[in-house]
C-alpha cells in the first residue's frame, strides 16, 4: 500500500499543536532546574568542630561539587531549626520543615521504635559488631522502616560509642553510679538503663548540658570520647571517664521525600553516593584514635589530667548483668525480630 505524504496543512496544524504543548505543559530544562531550591537546609545536633559536623560538611561540599552547584546545602548545627529539640527532629523532616539531616538513632528512636536497637544495654561489644548491623541485612531493614516512616535514608555514619563521664570517681563497678545525677538525651531507654544501674538520670539538650555541669547541676554525662575532646569537657569539671563502651550511636544520612522526589534521577544518585562517600570517610573520622594500637586519643585525654578507666571483659560484664532486664524489656518493643537478626549478624562477625 502506498502510503500518502501528509498536506501542508497538516504539517502545519500538528506544529502548532507541539507548539502549544511546549508553551503551557512540557518543561523546558530550565523550567525543571526553577524546582530546586537555592538552598537546601541540613539539621545537625553538633557542628564541624565535631566528627558530626564534619560528615554533614563532607555531604554538602561533595553535593555541590558533584552537581555542579544545582544542588546547595547550607548547615544548621545545634538542631536549630528546631529551637535545639533534638527529638523533634525526625519529625520536622517528615513534615519538610527540615531539608535533610545526619541525624543520631537516639534523637529518632521516640518516632521511629526500631532505633532503639542501638541503645540496647551492651549489645555491640566493638566495631565490627556496629558494622555488621549497620552494613548488613539489619541495616536494610532498618532503612526500609525509615523509608515506610517517612524519610528517604542514604548512608550510615557514626557519633561513636558513648562512654561515661563525671565529676566525682572513677566507674568500675554499677555500685559507683548509685545516687549520680547524670545528663542523658530524651529517650525512655536511657532513663530504664540508667535507673537500672542506681543512678539518677536527668534529660537535657546538649546545648544545656555543659553549663549544667559547670555549675554542678549534674555530675556527669555519657557520650563519644570525640565530643568530649571537642567540647573541653574536663573544662566543665569532667574528670574520670570509663570506657564501657555500653551502646555506639550510629548517624544517618535522610532527605524528606517531597525534596527528594523534586530532583532528577540523575541527581539523586549524585546525592546518595556523596552520602555513603560522606559516611564512610566521617565513621573514620569518629574512630580515629580509638581503633590504632595505643588508643592515642585516651592518651591526650590523660594528658589534660583526666583519669581514664578501660573497664575489663568481667567489668563489662557486670554492667551488663546489671541491665539485663532493660534488654528484655526492650527488645519486643523495638521488635524482636529486628534484634534476634542484630544478634545473629553480631555473632557472625570476623
Amino acid at each position: 500500500m502506498k502510503l500518502q505524504k501528509p498536506s501542508l496543512r497538516t504539517l502545519l496544524t500538528a506544529t502548532a499543536a507541539a507548539a502549544t504543548l511546549l508553551a503551557v505543559g512540557l518543561p523546558t530544562a530550565a523550567q525543571t532546574q526553577a524546582k530546586y531550591k537555592d538552598e537546601y537546609r541540613m539539621s545537625l545536633v553538633l557542628g564541624i568542630a565535631f566528627p558530626w559536623g564534619q560528615g554533614g560538611q563532607l555531604w554538602a561540599d561533595k553535593v555541590r561539587e558533584r552537581t555542579n552547584g544545582r544542588i546547595n546545602i547550607k548547615l544548621y548545627p545545634g538542631t536549630s531549626l528546631v529551637q535545639g529539640d533534638q527529638t523533634r527532629e525526625f519529625s520536622a523532616i517528615r513534615q519538610g520543615v527540615i531539608d535533610m539531616a545526619v541525624g543520631s538513632t537516639i534523637n529518632w528512636s521516640p518516632q521511629v521504635k526500631a532505633l532503639n536497637l542501638f541503645s540496647l544495654p551492651f549489645l555491640f561489644p566493638d566495631f565490627a559488631a556496629v558494622d555488621a548491623v549497620t552494613q548488613g541485612a539489619p541495616g536494610q531493614e532498618i532503612f526500609k522502616i525509615l523509608d515506610k516512616a517517612g524519610v528517604q535514608p542514604l548512608a550510615w555514619g557514626e557519633n561513636g560509642y558513648r562512654e561515661i563521664s563525671n565529676s566525682k570517681h572513677a566507674i568500675t563497678q554499677p555500685a559507683d553510679l548509685k545516687g549520680l545525677k547524670l545528663r542523658v538525651v530524651g529517650s525512655p531507654l536511657f532513663l530504664d538503663t540508667f535507673t537500672a544501674l542506681g543512678a539518677n538520670p536527668t534529660q537535657m539538650s546538649w546545648a544545656d548540658a555543659q553549663p549544667a555541669m559547670a555549675s554542678k547541676a549534674v555530675d556527669g554525662q555519657e557520650n563519644p570520647l570525640s565530643v568530649f575532646q571537642a567540647a573541653k569537657l574536663q573544662s566543665v569539671g569532667q574528670k574520670h571517664v570509663t570506657l564501657w563502651g555500653y551502646m555506639n550511636d550510629p548517624l544517618i544520612f535522610v532527605v524528606n521525600k517531597d525534596v527528594w522526589a523534586s530532583w532528577t534521577p540523575e541527581d539523586r544518585e549524585i546525592v546518595r553516593q556523596a552520602a555513603i562517600d560522606a559516611g564512610r570517610e566521617e565513621i573514620a573520622i569518629a574512630r580515629k584514635g580509638l581503633v590504632e594500637a595505643g588508643k592515642p586519643l585516651v592518651k591526650e585525654l590523660e594528658a589534660l589530667g583526666v583519669t581514664v578507666t578501660d573497664l575489663n571483659a568481667e567489668q563489662r560484664k557486670a554492667f551488663a548483668d546489671a541491665t539485663k532486664a532493660v534488654y528484655t524489656k526492650w527488645k519486643p518493643q523495638i521488635g524482636t525480630n529486628l534484634v534476634d537478626m542484630a544478634e545473629k549478624a553480631i555473632a557472625a562477625r570476623k
